[in-house]
């Protein structure tokens, strides 16, 4: 006959032991959101730049508003590699935030380029107002699909002309001038447009190129070409103004999905509260650099207003051709504010 299987029962000491387990995971889960967190913050400026002193802020304000859980770590001057590079390193994951230029997301969201369309906003305030609107907004909405996130914008500046040629006072002064650009479609069609020599290049070697004479001039906001002693190697500083240029302040999705709510609430307030803190920095040593750039031995020149009208004219085959390539909705919203910035006239 058989015999009958009774049915297993676990030791009462083994279930004990199972419901400790229990409740101390349970009592792990708050402090897991709210534990220490490193964040490496990188970005292709020297110390002195202002989207250092904009990343410092941003640190300052993280640490008081988390009590100090929530710790920035700079790495300046392409430390973590150049824009490109840590770009792929916050969709992976690996890279926790940077602020590169807008310029360098147009390879993803090809949209990006409206930012980049020359001589599209005359002032600060007209750039400020389609970056922090409805376009700066919807450009953003675009990102988290690409993996990543984005808390807004901050200042790099007017973009300008330097060369070891001559100055540039008209867009025929730009013919046959080998100048390093961004590796962007749009801002290499605009200097073609000028039949310049236009050569893409990363920020990283631009300083050897220009010492080598592999290019004789590059196009960058002032504080820029002040904090990387382009006034070395290059003589003329021509106040072109052809490109407002952005940073944009960026985290990886992988890293910002791992936040708690509260978290990413510190986060967005404490760049929020940074961005009008770097802007005015950044404003502030634009005007300051022109005085520095020309102690130092640089000669520097303004385009006349009308000139630029000229060269914008010159450069609307660019604008009209990338226009036709991007999203229709996101181009007539770009229209429409600039429409609207202008106080309607175009």
């Amino acid at each position: 006959m058989p015999s009958s299987v009774l049915p297993w029962s676990p030791p009462v000491k083994l279930l004990r032991t199972f419901a400790l387990a229990s409740l101390c995971i349970g009592l792990a889960a708050p402090a897991l959101a709210q534990q220490e967190r490193t964040i490496r913050f990188g970005h292709l400026n020297n110390t002195d730049h202002p989207v250092s002193l904009g990343v410092k802020r941003f640190a300052e304000l993280l640490a008081a508003k988390s009590g100090g859980k929530m710790k920035v770590q700079e790495y300046p001057a392409n430390q973590l590699g150049n824009e490109m590079q840590q770009q792929s390193a916050l969709q992976g994951g690996v890279q926790q935030m940077s602020a590169p230029a807008t310029t360098s997301l147009a390879g993803i969201v090809k949209e990006f380029g409206l930012v980049d369309f020359p001589f599209a906003v005359a002032s600060f305030e007209q750039a400020d107002q389609l970056l922090d609107g409805p376009l700066g907004q919807a450009l953003i909405a675009k990102l988290p699909e690409k993996g990543l996130v984005a808390l807004g914008y901050w200042d790099l500046g007017f973009r300008n002309v330097t060369n070891s040629k001559h100055p540039i006072t008209r867009a025929e002064d730009l013919q046959g001038l080998k100048i390093r650009v961004i590796p962007n479609p749009v801002f290499l069609d605009t200097f073609k447009a000028f039949k310049a020599n236009p050569v893409p290049m990363p920020f990283a070697e631009l300083y050897g190129a220009l010492e080598s004479k592999a290019v004789d001039g590059q196009e960058n906001p002032f504080a820029v070409i002040l904090s990387n002693k382009f006034y070395e190697v290059q003589k003329f500083v021509s106040a072109t103004n052809h490109v407002y240029a952005a940073n944009i302040v960026l985290v990886s999705k992988k890293f910002w999905d791992q936040l708690s709510p509260t978290e990413q609430k510190w986060m967005r307030e404490a760049a929020d509260e940074a961005r009008g803190y770097q802007r005015q920095a950044s404003r502030t040593a634009a005007q300051k650099a022109v005085g520095e750039l020309q102690a130092k031995g640089a000669q520097f020149n303004e385009v006349a207003p009308k000139e630029q009208v000229r060269m914008r004219e010159i450069a609307q085959p660019v604008i009209d051709k990338f226009a036709a390539q991007y999203d229709p909705a996101t181009v007539k919203l770009y229209n429409d504010e600039l429409a609207r910035i202008r106080g309607a006239k175009q």
